[in-house]
């Protein structure tokens, strides 16, 4: 069956793009998206539609994701049929499909990888833009040799993938071989102009015939660390100093507005106070045991006993002074 697709070509187009919406989207989610990474309208831009209806939803899908669920077709399926369509699209516009491009935003990112980095009998697009991938590289047979040039781009607070999972699959990219930069911006599972415009640098050194290559940097490393109920004991009860806790949630729009201030007391209070977070989802017991019974709350915890607590996202100096924090001991 071929795939619904819209089709937007650029006054002097000399080259096809792929660019695959995700999960719950349709063909016309990325097309506004394509002035930013093509602003010369040097590009043939096709957006296909996923396969499959979401139930629930205006959207699509393309492959089945999450164990247990009964949405139809499998990402070897769907990576077959775009990567036909990029060939056929290649021959109808006339364009080389060897000076293509593809991309994706999340379940997308991952099919417009395996396109690109898929043993293949056919001709490499030229490089791939991965936007908040939702892939394991073992989930096609990649050819890491002469593999064209990856950009992986990845929100720090993505609720749907955790951004180490990006980090990861840029650094396991390297290390194969591949020619790949990784960005990555303090956003959630979307898209932002600060990683458009880094978007449209890279392909212009794509376009230049360049293969552009970074180190991934380090993990960096957390102002406010996870508890669990197991560590609870340890990095709590038992601390020497007090601890700030921020029972949160993903889901909490206020928890989102509270968690920047919960960073700055974290780095302002250093060696006076330890600031942890937890997360109620993956730990109601410690939420329960402690009346969390409205987020954000945030806890002073001092010699093994809840002491204060601040319900609601707030103000530092209003928060600070709920947790009795206004002098610094």
């Amino acid at each position: 069956m071929a795939l619904i697709s819209n089709i937007v070509q650029g006054s002097s187009s000399n080259r096809l793009a792929l660019l695959i919406h995700g999960l719950g989207a349709d063909e016309r989610d990325l097309a506004g998206l394509l002035p930013y990474l093509d602003p010369d309208g040097a590009l043939a831009a096709v957006f296909p539609r996923g396969e499959y209806s979401v139930p629930g939803s205006t959207g699509y899908s393309w492959y089945g994701m999450f164990q247990g669920d009964e949405a139809e077709g499998t990402y070897a399926e769907a990576l077959a049929s775009l990567d036909d369509l990029l060939s056929e699209e290649a021959d109808a516009l006339g364009f080389e499909r060897a000076e293509s491009i593809v991309g994706g935003f999340s379940q997308g990112a991952g099919l417009a990888l395996g396109i690109a980095l898929q043993r293949s009998d056919r001709p490499r697009p030229k490089a791939a833009l991965a936007m908040s991938p939702a892939l394991e590289t073992a989930a096609f047979d990649l050819d890491e040799e002469n593999a064209p040039p990856v950009l992986v781009q990845h929100g720090t607070h993505d609720p749907l993938i955790p951004v180490q999972r990006a980090r990861e699959l840029a650094r396991q990219l390297r290390t194969l071989g591949v020619p790949t930069v990784y960005r990555e911006y303090p956003m959630e599972h979307q898209v932002a102009l600060e990683s458009l415009r880094d978007a449209t640098d890279w392909l212009a050194q794509v376009y230049a015939g360049e293969k552009p290559d970074e180190p991934v940097p380090d993990d960096p490393v957390e102002l406010v660390p996870s508890v669990t109920t197991a560590q609870w004991e340890a990095e709590v009860l038992r601390s020497e100093l007090p601890v700030i806790v921020d029972f949160w949630a993903p889901w909490c729009g206020p928890c989102k507005q509270v968690s920047p201030i919960v960073e700055q007391i974290a780095a302002m209070r250093k060696g006076f106070y330890k600031v942890v977070k937890v997360n109620i989802d993956d730990e109601p017991q410690l939420a329960q045991e402690y009346g969390v019974q409205s987020i954000p709350m945030i806890g002073l915890v001092r010699n093994g006993r809840l002491e204060r607590a601040s319900v609601g996202a707030k103000a530092r100096p209003a928060l600070e002074a709920d947790l009795g924090m206004l002098v610094i001991p």
